[in-house]
Protein backbone atom coordinates (compact mmCIF):
# COMPACT_ATOMS: atom_id res chain seq x y z
CA UNK A 1 0.00 0.00 0.00
CA UNK A 2 2.75 2.42 -1.00
CA UNK A 3 2.20 5.05 -3.67
CA UNK A 4 4.49 7.76 -4.95
CA UNK A 5 1.72 10.31 -5.27
CA UNK A 6 0.37 10.24 -1.72
CA UNK A 7 -0.58 13.72 -0.58
CA UNK A 8 -0.42 14.81 3.03
CA UNK A 9 -2.10 17.54 5.03
CA UNK A 10 0.03 20.70 4.97
CA UNK A 11 0.94 20.41 8.66
CA UNK A 12 2.39 16.88 8.30
CA UNK A 13 5.90 16.60 6.78
CA UNK A 14 6.18 13.84 4.18
CA UNK A 15 9.20 12.36 5.96
CA UNK A 16 7.42 12.09 9.29
CA UNK A 17 6.77 8.35 9.04
CA UNK A 18 8.47 5.53 7.13
CA UNK A 19 7.63 5.42 3.44
CA UNK A 20 5.71 2.17 3.83
CA UNK A 21 3.15 3.80 6.13
CA UNK A 22 2.66 7.20 4.51
CA UNK A 23 -0.51 6.13 2.73
CA UNK A 24 -1.88 4.72 5.97
CA UNK A 25 -1.16 8.01 7.72
CA UNK A 26 -2.91 10.04 5.03
CA UNK A 27 -5.92 7.72 5.16
CA UNK A 28 -6.09 7.97 8.94
CA UNK A 29 -6.00 11.76 8.85
CA UNK A 30 -8.76 11.79 6.24
CA UNK A 31 -10.82 9.58 8.52
CA UNK A 32 -10.40 12.09 11.35
CA UNK A 33 -11.53 14.98 9.13
CA UNK A 34 -14.51 12.95 7.94
CA UNK A 35 -15.36 12.02 11.53
CA UNK A 36 -15.53 15.68 12.54
CA UNK A 37 -17.69 16.46 9.51
CA UNK A 38 -20.16 13.74 10.43
CA UNK A 39 -20.24 15.00 14.00
CA UNK A 40 -21.52 18.36 12.83
CA UNK A 41 -23.98 17.16 10.19
CA UNK A 42 -25.64 14.04 11.57
CA UNK A 43 -28.16 13.56 14.33
CA UNK A 44 -27.09 12.03 17.63
CA UNK A 45 -28.05 8.41 16.77
CA UNK A 46 -26.59 8.40 13.29
CA UNK A 47 -23.61 10.37 14.50
CA UNK A 48 -22.62 7.78 17.09
CA UNK A 49 -22.90 5.01 14.51
CA UNK A 50 -20.71 6.87 11.99
CA UNK A 51 -18.22 7.77 14.68
CA UNK A 52 -18.02 4.17 15.87
CA UNK A 53 -17.49 2.81 12.34
CA UNK A 54 -14.82 5.33 11.45
CA UNK A 55 -13.01 5.04 14.76
CA UNK A 56 -12.82 1.30 14.15
CA UNK A 57 -11.45 1.92 10.66
CA UNK A 58 -8.92 4.43 11.99
CA UNK A 59 -7.80 2.05 14.72
CA UNK A 60 -7.41 -0.77 12.20
CA UNK A 61 -5.40 1.52 9.94
CA UNK A 62 -3.10 2.48 12.81
CA UNK A 63 -2.68 -1.16 13.82
CA UNK A 64 -1.59 -1.88 10.28
CA UNK A 65 0.82 1.06 10.43
CA UNK A 66 2.25 -0.31 13.67
CA UNK A 67 2.81 -3.77 12.22
CA UNK A 68 4.51 -2.23 9.22
CA UNK A 69 6.91 -0.27 11.37
CA UNK A 70 7.48 -3.04 13.93
CA UNK A 71 9.07 -5.44 11.48
CA UNK A 72 12.58 -4.77 12.60
CA UNK A 73 12.06 -6.55 15.92
CA UNK A 74 14.76 -6.46 18.62
CA UNK A 75 17.79 -7.08 16.45
CA UNK A 76 20.75 -5.00 17.62
CA UNK A 77 18.79 -1.83 16.95
CA UNK A 78 20.58 1.47 16.85
CA UNK A 79 20.09 3.33 20.09
CA UNK A 80 19.77 7.03 20.65
CA UNK A 81 22.99 8.60 21.90
CA UNK A 82 24.10 12.20 22.58
CA UNK A 83 27.76 11.23 22.03
CA UNK A 84 27.82 12.52 18.41
CA UNK A 85 25.88 14.86 16.15
CA UNK A 86 24.37 11.85 14.40
CA UNK A 87 22.50 10.93 17.55
CA UNK A 88 22.84 7.13 17.27
CA UNK A 89 25.25 4.31 18.03
CA UNK A 90 25.20 0.58 17.31
CA UNK A 91 25.66 -2.11 19.96
CA UNK A 92 28.78 -4.24 19.91
CA UNK A 93 27.78 -7.46 18.07
CA UNK A 94 26.74 -10.06 20.60
CA UNK A 95 26.42 -7.64 23.52
CA UNK A 96 23.01 -6.73 24.91
CA UNK A 97 22.00 -3.13 24.38
CA UNK A 98 22.79 -0.76 27.23
CA UNK A 99 19.45 0.13 28.71
CA UNK A 100 17.53 2.72 26.76
CA UNK A 101 13.84 3.45 26.55
CA UNK A 102 12.25 1.11 24.04
CA UNK A 103 11.33 2.95 20.91
CA UNK A 104 9.46 2.61 17.68
CA UNK A 105 10.72 3.42 14.19
CA UNK A 106 13.22 6.22 14.02
CA UNK A 107 13.61 9.12 11.61
CA UNK A 108 17.00 10.72 11.16
CA UNK A 109 18.23 13.16 13.78
CA UNK A 110 18.14 16.09 11.36
CA UNK A 111 14.47 15.49 10.59
CA UNK A 112 13.67 15.23 14.27
CA UNK A 113 15.32 18.62 14.76
CA UNK A 114 13.38 20.05 11.82
CA UNK A 115 10.13 18.91 13.41
CA UNK A 116 11.06 20.50 16.75
CA UNK A 117 11.88 23.78 14.99
CA UNK A 118 8.76 23.96 12.83
CA UNK A 119 6.02 22.53 15.02
CA UNK A 120 7.17 22.75 18.65
CA UNK A 121 8.74 26.23 18.78
CA UNK A 122 12.16 24.83 19.72
CA UNK A 123 14.88 26.51 17.64
CA UNK A 124 17.58 24.86 19.78
CA UNK A 125 17.34 21.24 20.93
CA UNK A 126 19.61 20.21 23.84
CA UNK A 127 21.63 17.06 24.51
CA UNK A 128 23.94 16.28 27.40
CA UNK A 129 26.87 13.90 27.82
CA UNK A 130 29.04 14.37 30.89
CA UNK A 131 31.92 12.31 29.47
CA UNK A 132 31.91 14.08 26.09
CA UNK A 133 31.16 17.74 25.36
CA UNK A 134 28.73 18.34 28.22
CA UNK A 135 25.70 20.40 27.22
CA UNK A 136 25.18 20.93 23.48
CA UNK A 137 22.50 22.74 21.47
CA UNK A 138 21.47 21.53 18.01
CA UNK A 139 19.81 23.26 15.07
CA UNK A 140 19.03 21.95 11.60
CA UNK A 141 18.19 23.65 8.28
CA UNK A 142 16.18 21.39 5.97
CA UNK A 143 15.88 22.35 2.28
CA UNK A 144 13.64 20.51 -0.19
CA UNK A 145 15.51 20.66 -3.49
CA UNK A 146 12.85 18.57 -5.22
CA UNK A 147 9.79 16.53 -4.32
CA UNK A 148 11.98 13.48 -3.66
CA UNK A 149 15.25 15.16 -2.67
CA UNK A 150 16.22 17.09 0.47
CA UNK A 151 19.40 18.66 1.81
CA UNK A 152 20.21 19.39 5.45
CA UNK A 153 22.73 21.55 7.33
CA UNK A 154 23.23 20.61 10.97
CA UNK A 155 24.79 22.87 13.58
CA UNK A 156 25.96 21.95 17.07
CA UNK A 157 26.92 24.51 19.71
CA UNK A 158 29.08 23.32 22.62
CA UNK A 159 27.78 25.41 25.51
CA UNK A 160 30.57 24.61 27.97
CA UNK A 161 33.27 25.51 25.43
CA UNK A 162 31.43 28.75 24.66
CA UNK A 163 31.26 29.66 28.35
CA UNK A 164 34.97 28.84 28.73
CA UNK A 165 35.83 31.06 25.75
CA UNK A 166 33.83 33.97 27.15
CA UNK A 167 35.47 33.59 30.57
CA UNK A 168 38.89 33.54 28.93
CA UNK A 169 38.10 36.75 27.06
CA UNK A 170 36.80 38.52 30.17
CA UNK A 171 39.77 37.43 32.29
CA UNK A 172 42.45 38.40 29.73
CA UNK A 173 40.97 41.88 29.06
CA UNK A 174 43.25 42.47 26.09
CA UNK A 175 42.71 46.00 24.89
CA UNK A 176 42.62 46.74 21.20
CA UNK A 177 41.69 43.19 20.20
CA UNK A 178 38.17 43.18 18.78
CA UNK A 179 35.68 40.50 19.83
CA UNK A 180 35.30 39.43 16.20
CA UNK A 181 38.88 38.16 16.07
CA UNK A 182 38.41 36.09 19.23
CA UNK A 183 35.10 34.79 17.91
CA UNK A 184 36.73 33.50 14.74
CA UNK A 185 39.51 31.92 16.76
CA UNK A 186 37.13 30.03 19.04
CA UNK A 187 34.46 29.28 16.44
CA UNK A 188 36.22 26.10 15.36
CA UNK A 189 36.07 24.72 18.93
CA UNK A 190 32.63 26.01 19.85
CA UNK A 191 30.72 25.02 16.69
CA UNK A 192 30.44 21.74 14.78
CA UNK A 193 28.85 21.44 11.35
CA UNK A 194 27.28 18.59 9.48
CA UNK A 195 25.55 18.14 6.13
CA UNK A 196 23.31 15.47 4.71
CA UNK A 197 21.14 14.65 1.74
CA UNK A 198 18.31 12.16 1.28
CA UNK A 199 17.04 10.99 -2.09
CA UNK A 200 13.85 9.00 -2.63
CA UNK A 201 15.01 7.00 -5.66
CA UNK A 202 11.77 5.02 -5.95
CA UNK A 203 8.70 4.80 -3.70
CA UNK A 204 10.46 1.86 -2.00
CA UNK A 205 14.13 2.89 -2.14
CA UNK A 206 15.85 5.66 -0.18
CA UNK A 207 19.47 6.85 -0.27
CA UNK A 208 20.88 8.78 2.70
CA UNK A 209 24.31 10.45 2.82
CA UNK A 210 25.54 12.33 5.91
CA UNK A 211 28.78 13.99 7.04
CA UNK A 212 29.38 15.22 10.59
CA UNK A 213 32.05 17.24 12.39
CA UNK A 214 33.36 18.70 9.16
CA UNK A 215 36.97 19.97 9.51
CA UNK A 216 37.28 18.13 12.85
CA UNK A 217 38.31 14.69 11.70
CA UNK A 218 34.90 14.08 10.17
CA UNK A 219 32.36 11.29 10.44
CA UNK A 220 30.22 9.98 7.64
CA UNK A 221 27.64 7.40 6.73
CA UNK A 222 25.77 6.18 3.65
CA UNK A 223 22.57 4.14 3.86
CA UNK A 224 20.41 2.55 1.18
CA UNK A 225 17.05 1.30 2.40
CA UNK A 226 14.74 -0.77 0.18
CA UNK A 227 11.37 -2.28 1.04
CA UNK A 228 10.46 -5.53 -0.69
CA UNK A 229 6.89 -6.85 -0.43
CA UNK A 230 7.88 -9.19 2.40
CA UNK A 231 11.37 -7.99 3.47
CA UNK A 232 13.29 -4.85 4.39
CA UNK A 233 16.83 -4.48 3.08
CA UNK A 234 19.35 -2.00 4.52
CA UNK A 235 22.88 -1.45 3.17
CA UNK A 236 25.04 0.81 5.34
CA UNK A 237 28.58 2.15 5.45
CA UNK A 238 30.03 4.24 8.29
CA UNK A 239 33.44 5.86 8.57
CA UNK A 240 34.06 5.55 11.38
CA UNK A 241 31.31 3.36 12.78
CA UNK A 242 30.29 4.20 16.35
CA UNK A 243 29.61 1.23 18.65
CA UNK A 244 28.76 0.99 22.34
CA UNK A 245 29.46 -1.99 24.58
CA UNK A 246 27.43 -3.29 27.54
CA UNK A 247 29.35 -1.02 29.95
CA UNK A 248 28.31 2.03 27.93
CA UNK A 249 31.82 2.67 26.51
CA UNK A 250 31.85 4.04 22.94
CA UNK A 251 34.21 2.67 20.27
CA UNK A 252 35.12 3.94 16.81
CA UNK A 253 35.73 1.41 14.02
CA UNK A 254 37.53 3.10 11.06
CA UNK A 255 35.21 1.50 8.48
CA UNK A 256 32.07 -0.54 9.08
CA UNK A 257 29.98 -2.08 6.29
CA UNK A 258 26.75 -3.99 6.78
CA UNK A 259 23.90 -5.61 4.85
CA UNK A 260 20.71 -6.32 6.76
CA UNK A 261 17.66 -8.25 5.53
CA UNK A 262 14.60 -8.56 7.80
CA UNK A 263 11.32 -10.31 7.15
CA UNK A 264 8.11 -8.31 7.19
CA UNK A 265 6.45 -9.92 10.19
CA UNK A 266 3.37 -9.02 12.19
CA UNK A 267 2.53 -8.84 15.87
CA UNK A 268 2.47 -12.65 15.97
CA UNK A 269 4.00 -15.32 13.80
CA UNK A 270 7.24 -16.38 12.18
CA UNK A 271 10.06 -13.98 11.27
CA UNK A 272 13.69 -14.15 10.21
CA UNK A 273 16.68 -11.84 10.05
CA UNK A 274 19.98 -11.96 8.15
CA UNK A 275 23.03 -9.78 8.77
CA UNK A 276 26.42 -9.48 7.08
CA UNK A 277 28.94 -7.12 8.70
CA UNK A 278 32.52 -6.22 7.78
CA UNK A 279 34.78 -4.18 10.08
CA UNK A 280 38.13 -2.78 8.93
CA UNK A 281 40.87 -1.08 10.93
CA UNK A 282 41.77 -1.11 14.61
CA UNK A 283 38.96 0.03 16.96
CA UNK A 284 39.69 3.00 19.21
CA UNK A 285 37.91 4.29 22.27
CA UNK A 286 35.73 7.21 21.15
CA UNK A 287 37.07 10.49 22.45
CA UNK A 288 40.38 9.01 23.61
CA UNK A 289 41.25 8.03 27.15
CA UNK A 290 41.05 4.31 26.47
CA UNK A 291 40.83 2.38 29.74
CA UNK A 292 38.98 -0.77 28.63
CA UNK A 293 40.02 -3.73 26.54
CA UNK A 294 38.88 -3.50 22.95
CA UNK A 295 35.78 -5.69 22.35
CA UNK A 296 36.97 -8.62 20.27
CA UNK A 297 33.82 -8.52 18.16
CA UNK A 298 34.94 -5.13 16.76
CA UNK A 299 38.30 -6.39 15.49
CA UNK A 300 38.74 -6.56 11.70
CA UNK A 301 36.85 -9.35 10.03
CA UNK A 302 33.62 -10.52 8.46
CA UNK A 303 30.62 -11.78 10.45
CA UNK A 304 27.46 -13.40 9.10
CA UNK A 305 24.46 -13.93 11.35
CA UNK A 306 21.01 -15.47 10.86
CA UNK A 307 18.10 -15.67 13.27
CA UNK A 308 14.59 -17.11 13.15
CA UNK A 309 11.89 -16.57 15.75
CA UNK A 310 8.26 -17.31 16.52
CA UNK A 311 6.21 -14.68 18.31
CA UNK A 312 2.83 -15.02 20.00
CA UNK A 313 0.77 -12.32 21.74
CA UNK A 314 -2.12 -13.12 24.07
CA UNK A 315 -4.61 -10.68 25.60
CA UNK A 316 -5.63 -11.99 29.01
CA UNK A 317 -8.02 -9.07 29.39
CA UNK A 318 -8.80 -6.02 27.27
CA UNK A 319 -11.50 -3.43 27.82
CA UNK A 320 -12.69 -1.32 24.90
CA UNK A 321 -15.81 0.13 26.50
CA UNK A 322 -16.28 3.12 28.82
CA UNK A 323 -14.27 5.48 26.64
CA UNK A 324 -15.24 9.12 26.51
CA UNK A 325 -17.30 9.74 23.39
CA UNK A 326 -15.94 12.13 20.81
CA UNK A 327 -12.67 12.53 22.75
CA UNK A 328 -9.54 11.39 20.95
CA UNK A 329 -6.95 9.66 23.17
CA UNK A 330 -3.61 11.37 23.54
CA UNK A 331 -2.08 8.18 22.05
CA UNK A 332 -4.30 5.69 20.19
CA UNK A 333 -1.98 2.79 21.09
CA UNK A 334 -2.46 3.55 24.79
CA UNK A 335 -6.25 3.86 24.77
CA UNK A 336 -7.31 0.34 25.87
CA UNK A 337 -6.89 -0.95 29.43
CA UNK A 338 -5.53 -4.48 29.19
CA UNK A 339 -3.39 -7.28 30.55
CA UNK A 340 -1.33 -9.12 27.95
CA UNK A 341 1.60 -11.46 27.44
CA UNK A 342 3.98 -11.74 24.50
CA UNK A 343 6.36 -14.65 24.04
CA UNK A 344 9.24 -15.08 21.60
CA UNK A 345 11.33 -18.19 21.01
CA UNK A 346 14.00 -18.50 18.37
CA UNK A 347 17.42 -19.62 17.28
CA UNK A 348 20.50 -17.72 16.10
CA UNK A 349 23.60 -18.88 14.22
CA UNK A 350 26.69 -16.94 13.21
CA UNK A 351 30.00 -17.42 11.44
CA UNK A 352 33.07 -15.17 11.76
CA UNK A 353 36.18 -14.84 9.63
CA UNK A 354 39.21 -12.80 10.71
CA UNK A 355 40.38 -11.39 14.02
CA UNK A 356 36.79 -10.91 15.24
CA UNK A 357 36.45 -14.70 15.48
CA UNK A 358 38.55 -14.65 18.69
CA UNK A 359 35.47 -13.64 20.63
CA UNK A 360 34.20 -17.23 20.58
CA UNK A 361 37.31 -18.49 22.38
CA UNK A 362 37.11 -16.11 25.37
CA UNK A 363 36.57 -18.14 28.59
CA UNK A 364 33.98 -15.68 29.87
CA UNK A 365 31.95 -16.08 26.70
CA UNK A 366 32.21 -19.86 26.93
CA UNK A 367 30.99 -19.86 30.52
CA UNK A 368 28.01 -17.63 29.73
CA UNK A 369 26.66 -20.05 27.14
CA UNK A 370 26.35 -23.79 26.62
CA UNK A 371 25.79 -23.27 22.90
CA UNK A 372 27.33 -25.02 19.94
CA UNK A 373 30.61 -23.34 19.05
CA UNK A 374 33.58 -24.02 16.79
CA UNK A 375 36.84 -22.06 16.78
CA UNK A 376 39.77 -22.56 14.38
CA UNK A 377 42.51 -20.19 15.46
CA UNK A 378 44.75 -21.20 12.61
CA UNK A 379 42.15 -20.30 9.98
CA UNK A 380 40.67 -17.43 12.01
CA UNK A 381 37.24 -18.97 11.73
CA UNK A 382 34.49 -19.38 14.34
CA UNK A 383 30.89 -20.64 14.29
CA UNK A 384 28.20 -20.29 16.92
CA UNK A 385 24.58 -21.40 17.36
CA UNK A 386 22.15 -21.09 20.25
CA UNK A 387 18.53 -20.64 21.28
CA UNK A 388 16.92 -17.57 22.84
CA UNK A 389 13.57 -16.63 24.36
CA UNK A 390 11.76 -13.61 25.73
CA UNK A 391 8.52 -13.11 27.68
CA UNK A 392 6.90 -9.71 28.05
CA UNK A 393 4.08 -8.86 30.48
CA UNK A 394 2.10 -5.61 30.17
CA UNK A 395 -0.74 -4.25 32.29
CA UNK A 396 -2.47 -0.91 31.68
CA UNK A 397 -5.17 1.01 33.53
CA UNK A 398 -6.90 4.01 31.96
CA UNK A 399 -7.73 5.22 28.45
CA UNK A 400 -5.34 8.18 28.27
CA UNK A 401 -8.23 10.52 27.42
CA UNK A 402 -8.85 12.46 30.61
CA UNK A 403 -6.78 15.32 31.94
CA UNK A 404 -5.42 13.67 35.09
CA UNK A 405 -4.22 10.19 36.06
CA UNK A 406 -5.90 8.35 33.20
CA UNK A 407 -2.89 6.18 32.33
CA UNK A 408 -0.91 3.77 34.48
CA UNK A 409 1.14 1.23 32.61
CA UNK A 410 3.48 -1.44 34.00
CA UNK A 411 5.55 -3.89 31.98
CA UNK A 412 8.24 -6.46 32.65
CA UNK A 413 10.40 -8.30 30.13
CA UNK A 414 12.33 -11.48 30.86
CA UNK A 415 15.07 -12.29 28.35
CA UNK A 416 16.88 -15.63 28.11
CA UNK A 417 19.87 -14.86 25.93
CA UNK A 418 21.22 -18.43 25.93
CA UNK A 419 18.56 -21.09 25.67
CA UNK A 420 21.09 -23.92 25.87
CA UNK A 421 22.49 -22.62 29.16
CA UNK A 422 18.97 -22.20 30.55
CA UNK A 423 17.99 -25.75 29.59
CA UNK A 424 21.15 -27.17 31.15
CA UNK A 425 20.56 -25.25 34.39
CA UNK A 426 16.88 -26.25 34.50
CA UNK A 427 17.85 -29.90 33.98
CA UNK A 428 20.38 -29.79 36.83
CA UNK A 429 17.86 -28.11 39.15
CA UNK A 430 15.27 -30.78 38.33
CA UNK A 431 17.77 -33.53 39.15
CA UNK A 432 18.77 -31.84 42.42
CA UNK A 433 15.12 -31.53 43.40
CA UNK A 434 14.36 -35.15 42.49
CA UNK A 435 17.31 -36.55 44.45
CA UNK A 436 16.85 -34.05 47.34
CA UNK A 437 20.22 -32.44 46.79
CA UNK A 438 21.14 -28.87 47.63
CA UNK A 439 21.20 -26.90 44.35
CA UNK A 440 24.38 -25.17 43.26
CA UNK A 441 24.25 -21.37 43.17
CA UNK A 442 25.89 -21.34 39.74
CA UNK A 443 23.00 -23.45 38.48
CA UNK A 444 20.54 -20.88 39.82
CA UNK A 445 22.45 -18.18 37.92
CA UNK A 446 22.14 -20.20 34.70
CA UNK A 447 18.34 -20.07 34.83
CA UNK A 448 17.99 -16.45 35.99
CA UNK A 449 16.79 -14.30 33.07
CA UNK A 450 17.70 -10.71 32.29
CA UNK A 451 14.84 -8.57 33.58
CA UNK A 452 13.74 -5.11 32.50
CA UNK A 453 10.81 -3.40 34.24
CA UNK A 454 9.03 -0.24 33.16
CA UNK A 455 6.45 2.11 34.68
CA UNK A 456 4.57 4.89 32.90
CA UNK A 457 2.22 7.29 34.70
CA UNK A 458 0.23 10.19 33.26
CA UNK A 459 0.95 13.46 35.03
CA UNK A 460 -1.40 15.91 33.34
CA UNK A 461 -2.88 16.00 29.85
CA UNK A 462 -0.44 14.67 27.25
CA UNK A 463 2.48 14.59 29.71
CA UNK A 464 3.52 11.36 31.39
CA UNK A 465 6.49 10.13 33.40
CA UNK A 466 8.37 6.94 32.53
CA UNK A 467 11.10 4.98 34.24
CA UNK A 468 12.80 1.87 32.90
CA UNK A 469 15.25 -0.23 34.89
CA UNK A 470 17.24 -3.39 34.41
CA UNK A 471 17.05 -5.77 37.35
CA UNK A 472 19.87 -8.24 38.07
CA UNK A 473 19.18 -11.44 39.99
CA UNK A 474 22.34 -12.91 41.54
CA UNK A 475 21.88 -15.73 44.07
CA UNK A 476 25.63 -15.67 44.80
CA UNK A 477 25.41 -12.22 46.37
CA UNK A 478 24.27 -12.27 49.99
CA UNK A 479 23.91 -8.49 50.23
CA UNK A 480 22.20 -7.78 46.91
CA UNK A 481 20.25 -10.83 45.77
CA UNK A 482 18.18 -8.50 43.56
CA UNK A 483 19.59 -5.16 42.51
CA UNK A 484 18.76 -2.41 40.04
CA UNK A 485 21.71 -2.07 37.69
CA UNK A 486 20.59 0.81 35.54
CA UNK A 487 17.66 3.20 35.23
CA UNK A 488 16.49 5.70 32.66
CA UNK A 489 13.97 8.44 33.52
CA UNK A 490 11.86 10.23 30.93
CA UNK A 491 9.08 12.76 30.42
CA UNK A 492 6.85 12.02 27.41
CA UNK A 493 4.75 14.61 25.62
CA UNK A 494 2.15 12.83 23.49
CA UNK A 495 1.51 14.60 20.18
CA UNK A 496 -2.21 14.02 19.92
CA UNK A 497 -2.63 15.38 16.41
CA UNK A 498 -0.39 12.63 14.98
CA UNK A 499 -2.32 9.75 16.51
CA UNK A 500 0.68 8.01 18.09
CA UNK A 501 3.81 10.11 18.45
CA UNK A 502 5.63 11.79 21.29
CA UNK A 503 8.51 14.04 22.19
CA UNK A 504 10.66 12.37 24.85
CA UNK A 505 13.22 13.92 27.17
CA UNK A 506 15.22 11.19 28.93
CA UNK A 507 18.14 11.04 31.37
CA UNK A 508 20.43 8.17 32.35
CA UNK A 509 22.06 8.76 35.79
CA UNK A 510 24.50 5.86 35.35
CA UNK A 511 25.93 7.10 32.05
CA UNK A 512 25.15 10.77 32.77
CA UNK A 513 23.53 11.29 29.40
CA UNK A 514 20.37 13.14 28.43
CA UNK A 515 18.57 13.74 25.16
CA UNK A 516 15.38 15.09 23.60
CA UNK A 517 14.00 13.08 20.70
CA UNK A 518 10.88 12.12 18.73
CA UNK A 519 9.30 8.68 18.76
CA UNK A 520 6.50 7.29 16.62
CA UNK A 521 4.06 4.37 16.85
CA UNK A 522 5.48 3.13 20.14
CA UNK A 523 3.49 1.42 22.86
Amino acid sequence: MRHAGTRHPPFLPAWLVPISSRTATAAYLKLRVSLRRDTKRNNSGKRESAVRRKRGAAAAMLRQMRWMTDREGRWELDLESPATMEGTARPVPGDPLPLGLSRGPRVTRTKQLDFFHRFMASPLVPTFSASRAGLSLHHAHLFHLAQNWSFTILEQLHVQKLVAAVKEKLSSRQEGVPWSNDLKRHLHDVMSLGVGTELLITPDTTLLLELYNIKKGGRGKAIIHHKFPQQNLTLAASWPGLFVDKQGVYWDVPLSLSADLASAGSSSGFSYHLLLQQNSGEPKCFGGGETNDVPLALLPGLCAKAAVSLKKSIDVWRKKEDKLKMVQPYDVFLSDPHVSFTGIVGAVASGSFGDCSKRISVPEETRKSNAFRVFRERNKFAAFADLFASVNFTAQHGNFQRLFLDLTRVSARLDISSGSLFLRGASHLAQDFFFSRRPDLETFCDVCPDVIVSLQQQIVGPFSFRVESSVAIDPRSQDHFVRVDDSVFAIDWALKVLGSAKATAWYSPKHQEAMVELRFFEA
